[in-house]
């Protein structure tokens, strides 16, 4: 049940540290009420303690109520079962490095200096007075989807125009494919939904969006990374977890990875889905970052006609975060199924969402908006990139287009440890660990260059480092 040797806590006992392992894996429903608990013996060997500590652990977790021992037979799970938790859900983990802690401080806003370490755009980025004119236009309109519920699949010419713009990247899908969501986030938890069920194993690449990671222990699905690359998922890697593993489905980002910045080589692509078809995977593709891209790099959405890749996208990332609004694109027959998910957890949908946003990209301003977009990035990427290389990190790859530079630290230095220090001075970063299911990046840090004034991270950067 446990999972290997403990990793000393300071100022924590031995003792505690192991009633801590043990709540984690009831409280993530690893360990059901009536389950036995591992023997003493096998429990000490596995953490690499003395059984003395494994003996007081229980004893202490019995006189809480929350193992109950049996005579002669050993400790099980008392009942009734605890609410679930995502945090402990996952492997223990430092604060540093835990998806969901990172995403509440990068959210949280109070202290923050800077905040190179989050996934979207400052907010003097995005097109508000475009917003504001389009609120007043439909708000002049009769029935203008004010105050009602959405459709089911959600507005009709929206998804038309979603599937003309599919088209121009290669993925032929009629507006009866495609569904509209809150959220990118959404819409995957959706097909998670549609597809998964607890237990099942999930392929992700490694390192992957952190956000994918915790989305996945909610599923309660078991995770396996595979090592990515420049030009994508390692094949040698990916084939092996097919055949040793078999998992049920595969996420990965579309276009611009995250949080590498690397493109999905057409060979690879190719590759990948003659082994999908050959070992029965799904592919979910998060195609979130599209718009940030000047030439569409390959889609596995398009080379596999939407037989057992689904698509999702969202405009959070290039237009609003507050507007909500992503969507599905599937084959036909899983449409229903997945829009009979959506009614159960979210109901209709808000209408007003999707008419904004249709309205700014039939008169043209989100265009316009995107083509600033792209340029003010590249200038953004070409500012900070020598930054970084001065203070002595490697960017390890390039990218074409897009927000993210995946960057390694000098000398095997602790990425987390440096996220640690640069918080107490108010910087978000996000180090590498947070992405990486094998926790092989940890002199890593991904950088959001449209969040990183050179001005103001370098310098701190610089000072930090050299105090690690």
């Amino acid at each position: 049940m446990a999972g290997g040797a403990l990793t000393r806590t300071e100022g924590q006992t031995l003792v505690v540290q192991v009633m801590e392992t043990l709540r984690g894996q009831i409280a993530g429903r690893r360990a059901a009420p009536g389950m036995r608990l591992p023997s003493i013996r096998a429990l000490s060997a596995r953490l690499g303690v003395s059984r003395s500590t494994v003996v007081e652990a229980y004893e202490r977790l019995a006189a809480e109520g929350l193992v109950a021992p049996r005579p002669g037979s050993g400790f099980y799970v008392a009942g009734p079962l605890p609410p679930f938790s995502l945090i402990e859900a996952g492997p223990p983990m430092a604060r540093e490095i835990d998806p969901l802690r990172i995403t509440r401080q990068a959210l949280d806003g109070r202290g923050i200096r800077a905040n190179p370490g989050c996934g979207w755009l400052p907010a003097d980025w995005m097109p508000e007075p475009e917003i504001r004119r389009a609120l007043r236009a439909l708000a002049r309109r009769e029935a203008a989807g004010l105050t009602g519920y959405a459709t089911p699949l959600g507005l009709p010419e929206l998804r038309r125009l979603l599937s003309v713009r599919l088209a121009d990247a290669g993925v032929e899908a009629e507006p009866a494919q495609i569904m509209l969501a809150e959220s990118g986030t959404q819409a995957l938890d959706l097909v998670c939904r549609f597809l998964l069920e607890p237990g099942d194993t999930v392929l992700v690449d490694d390192p992957c969006y952190f956000n994918f990671l915790a989305l996945l222990r909610a599923h309660r699905v078991t995770v396996i990374g595979v090592p990515r690359g420049p030009a994508g998922p390692d094949l040698a890697a990916f084939e092996a977890a097919l055949r040793d593993r078999r998992p049920r489905l595969y996420i990965t980002n579309a276009g611009p990875h995250n949080p590498t910045g690397t493109l999905l080589a057409p060979t690879v692509a190719h590759r990948l889905l003659r082994l999908a078809e050959a070992h029965g995977l799904l592919i979910a593709e998060d195609d979130i970052f599209a718009d940030f891209e000047t030439v569409p790099s390959p889609r596995l959405a398009a080379f596999d006609g939407l037989e057992r890749v689904i698509q999702i996208g969202s405009f959070s990332k290039t237009l609003s975060a507050s507007l909500r609004c992503g969507y599905i694109a599937a084959r036909p027959d899983w449409i229903e199924g997945l829009a009979d998910l959506k009614l159960a957890t979210a109901f209709g949908g808000g209408a007003l969402p999707a008419e904004l946003v249709l309205h700014l990209l039939k008169e043209g301003s989100y265009r316009r908006h995107v083509l600033g977009l792209r340029r003010r990035l590249a200038a953004a990427m070409t500012a900070l990139a020598p930054g970084l290389e001065a203070a002595g990190l490697e960017i390890w790859h390039r990218p074409e287009s897009g927000l993210f530079l995946w960057c390694r630290l000098p000398d095997g230095m602790d990425a987390a440890a440096l996220a640690r220090a640069a918080w107490a001075e108010g910087i978000v970063l996000a180090p590498g660990n947070a992405f990486s299911v094998s926790q092989g990046c940890g002199s890593f840090l991904r950088f959001n260059v449209a969040q990183s004034a050179p001005g103001t991270l370098l310098p701190a950067l610089e000072r930090l480092m050299a105090a690690a």
